[in-house]
């Protein structure tokens, strides 16, 4: 009898690990070899550690570059996990065999070194299943394995298909690799005395496994010679049901891990314990469900097996079931199911003694003393920064932003911004233990990595940028970093000669000026850099706005827009007469482009430093007909951007704007339809609607605006005085 018997498995397969748990019963290996990188080796013991809940991955990353990493996730219906566990509760060695990290991580080529996903076929229990007509490759393995065989048999039977289907195909070279090293770790047991072996695999190696199949070591060693390595670490990470997921992008992923689940650990009465959840979930969000329908569900996804042929219902069969008889044929329903029961939203965790880095170590003792709750689903968290609790929450998550590990996103920026109110939208990603590691670099605390990277970044950073990072330090609570980056704003503030970057500074600055105090923060040095500024800005202003081409003159104008939301926030008269004394010399200046000029006299006008009577005289000398048609649209573009209340209740202005719109060339109007729609198009449809109405009782001549300008009686004595001068000028 052999030694060693090769376990063929499909990734994450409920069946599989069924099948395994049986098989190692019945073999009592003394070693049991599972797929998947031989640096886990060091921390498979704590898989049967207090504390440690599945679904979990183990991760490698290089040290150096912990960016570079792999994770090998593991369910409790993984046969990889079933296998671990059971050598370690019966104390027996296990190992893990496959290509190294250390090659794998080194080599970043995933197509050719990269886990099982990068080698086709993906799934060939899915591809045996698709040809015999299943849909769900589980129900296929159930229906046609398990049911026919039994014992060890199940695997005979699996490595004989993979036999066949690998039958002429020549596996890429990253695969063939894989394989030597998984046959070089066999080898180095079979040397030991170990009467009884069990190799659990992804079933497409099941045939290579075998040793009577073994090509010979010298031929391993030359597909294993001189490949590069780099330092790397294990450990254990937690994972989420919706990362095991094929949506989620993970490439050997399944697309119903909820469902696995419940197939797995459900002793009985699977599909009707199933359907008794659904009804309890579809309860719980007020859909009406009777303990009947649930009945006459069983009845109906029986009935669907029955009539496909199939000796028990299948994940396809219950579906149906539920869409027509608990959702009423509504997919609405099912997106729910989907989401809560067929993907779920739990979240592993891993003991404490796992190898972790300092800085991970102290955000879970921060958390821990916040009382922040690690979740795989969304949670919304909403804090009052008058609060301290609430306020070193803010701290932490706005800390963990400048880290790159956003565990937090802000919500409802705007409404709440310079209030005490915040709003947060939490949720844990594994991917955000690497983030971790990979930030480690910087620091061994949240708050002190946090500094290092702000420092950093303020080191090579322009004036913009340098401004935004004031507003992300404050509100991080980083009073060293802080006055890093005050000094670097100052000192850059006095060389910057770019009037766009000075202008793109002003609105960051602004708010932390205006807010800071809700952040009890000083901020006086922020207010003379500032003040200077917009002085500069303020002098070199109308020069920087000659000349511009359209594209040039569009980021022109958004920045005029964020300087003036600046100025707004706050109560300095001083800076306002500055600034909108730069404003009133890019509106009389020639050369400007008439989106920033029109731009201009708006904002003045809105200030209260135009009259109507003077915009509407600048507006109608820029659309008479003398004008240029194109300038004359961007001027009008620029005037007209914001509220519509301006149209609306001047209707002096209105008439000026629709007389131009009526009197410009047909071919002309074509090519200038674009940018008017996008103009208006920002207006709300109620003040749209209020425009439309009062230019059609301008067309009537009975509107407050008077009759249209067609409709006046020419003077043709007056018109005639100055005739003689026009023709002078022609000649």
């Amino acid at each position: 009898m052999s030694r060693v018997h090769v376990l063929g498995i499909r990734h994450h397969g409920p069946g599989s690990a069924r099948a395994v748990a049986t098989a190692l019963a019945h073999l009592d290996p003394e070693v049991v070899l599972i797929e998947g990188p031989p640096e886990l080796d060091a921390v498979a013991p704590l898989a049967a550690a207090a504390g440690m809940r599945p679904p979990v991955a183990g991760l490698v990353y290089a040290v150096a570059e912990p960016a570079t990493a792999a994770f090998y996730p593991m369910a409790v219906f993984s046969p990889e996990w079933v296998a671990l566990r059971w050598a370690l509760e019966h104390e027996r060695e296990v190992r893990f065999l496959d290509l190294p990290a250390t090659v794998a991580l080194a080599a970043r080529d995933d197509a050719e070194h990269g886990g099982p996903d990068a080698e086709p076929p993906l799934d060939p229990i899915a591809t045996l299943a698709e040809a015999a007509g299943y849909d769900d490759p589980e129900r296929w393995w159930e229906d046609a394995v398990e049911l026919r065989y039994h014992g060890l048999d199940v695997f005979d039977a699996v490595r004989d298909a993979m036999a066949a289907l690998r039958e002429g195909h020549v596996p890429d070279l990253g695969t063939q690799r894989r394989e030597a090293a998984m046959r070089r770790v066999l080898r180095s047991v079979l040397r030991g005395d170990a009467a009884t072996i069990a190799v659990v695999c992804g079933a497409w190696h099941a045939p290579v496994l075998v040793p009577s199949a073994f090509p010979t070591q010298a031929a391993d060693n030359r597909l294993l010679k001189g490949l590069p390595t780099t330092k790397v670490a294990a450990t254990w990470v937690p994972w989420t049901s919706s990362r095991l997921a094929r949506m989620s992008g993970y490439g050997a992923g399944i697309s119903s891990p909820g469902w696995y689940h419940h197939l797995f650990t459900t002793p009985d009465e699977v599909v009707g314990r199933w359907l008794v959840r659904v009804a309890q979930l579809l309860r719980g969000e007020q859909h009406d469900v009777s303990p009947a329908a649930v009945i006459e569900a069983v009845r109906l996804a029986d009935t669907l097996a029955v009539l496909r042929d199939r000796p028990h219902p299948g994940l396809a069969e219950v579906l149906e079931a539920c869409r027509a008889v608990l959702c009423g044929g509504s997919d609405v329903p099912m997106r729910l199911i989907a989401r809560r029961l067929l993907v779920g939203d739990i979240l592993g965790r891993v003991p404490r003694d796992t190898p972790r880095v300092p800085l991970a170590m102290d955000l879970a003792a921060t958390r821990k003393r916040l009382r922040l709750k690690q979740s795989a689903a969304e949670q919304q968290l909403d804090l009052d920064l008058r609060t301290p609790s609430h306020r070193e929450r803010s701290k932490l998550l706005h800390r963990l932003l400048l880290l790159d590990v956003p565990w937090g996103e802000p919500a409802e920026t705007a409404r709440t911004r310079g209030t005490f109110r915040e709003s947060w939208t939490l949720e844990w990603r594994p991917e955000l233990e690497v983030a971790l590691i990979e930030a480690s670099g910087y620091g061994t605390t949240i708050s002190s990595a946090a500094t290092a990277v702000v420092t950093q970044r303020a080191a090579g950073a322009d004036i913009a940028e340098l401004s935004e990072l004031v507003e992300h330090t404050l509100t991080a609570d980083l009073p060293a970093a802080l006055a890093a980056v005050l000094a670097a704003l100052d000192e850059r503030a006095a060389r910057q000669h770019d009037i766009t970057r000075l202008m793109a500074a002003v609105e960051p600055m602004a708010r932390v000026r205006r807010y800071g105090n809700v952040r009890r923060a000083d901020t006086e040095l922020v207010q003379r850099v500032l003040t200077g500024v917009v002085t500069r800005i303020a002098v070199g202003l109308p020069g920087a706005c000659a000349g511009l081409d359209e594209d040039a003159g569009r980021d022109v104008r958004r920045l005029l827009d964020g300087v003036q939301r600046g100025i707004g926030l706050l109560d300095q008269a001083g800076l306002r007469e500055v600034w909108y004394g730069a404003l009133r010399s890019v509106a009389d200046r020639t050369g400007v482009p008439g989106l920033i000029a029109g731009r201009a006299v708006r904002l003045l006008l809105d200030a209260g430093l135009l009259d109507v009577a003077d915009a509407a005289g600048r507006l109608s000398r820029q659309l008479s007909p003398a004008a240029d048609t194109t300038g004359s649209a961007g001027w009008l573009e620029g005037f007209l951007s914001g509220e519509a209340a301006l149209l609306v209740h001047e209707p002096e202005l209105l008439e000026i704007v629709d007389r131009w719109a009526t009197g410009v060339d047909g071919e002309v109007f074509d090519r200038l339809l674009p940018l008017l729609r996008r103009t208006f198009a920002e207006f709300p449809a109620a003040e749209r609607r209020d425009i439309g109405q009062r230019v059609a009782r301008l067309d009537r001549g009975d509107g407050a605006a008077g009759p249209r300008a067609a409709d006046v009686t020419l003077d043709h004595e007056r018109a005639s005085l100055v005739v003689p001068r026009i023709l002078e000028l022609l000649r």
